[in-house]
């Protein structure tokens, strides 16, 4: 089968994109850099979660990529707040 044959490649580079965001989340000139970078890196770990449980075929990794791209969705909304107004709350 074709899904077969293609999963490595695809872990490989997710994994790969995942290095890069973090480095990129550790050494990011700026603080929107930063917020760009974690963002990123938890779209990377949603899709590398999403692909093991194609590999796998177990039901789990898809529920915890769905929790992880809403906290990481709120996450990203209330840092950008932050770097706006420089407060949280209203």
């Amino acid at each position: 089968m074709m899904v077969a044959a293609v999963l490595p490649w695809v872990l490989g580079v997710l994994t790969l994109a995942l290095a890069l965001a973090a480095w990129r989340l550790l050494r990011g000139p700026g603080l929107p850099d930063r917020i760009l970078a974690l963002d990123t890196l938890y779209i990377n770990a949603l899709a590398l979660l999403v692909t093991l449980g194609l590999a796998f075929g177990h039901k789990h990794y898809f529920e915890v990529a769905l929790l992880i791209g809403l906290l990481g969705f709120i996450g990203t909304v209330v840092m950008a707040k932050f770097l706006l107004r420089r407060d949280i709350t209203e």
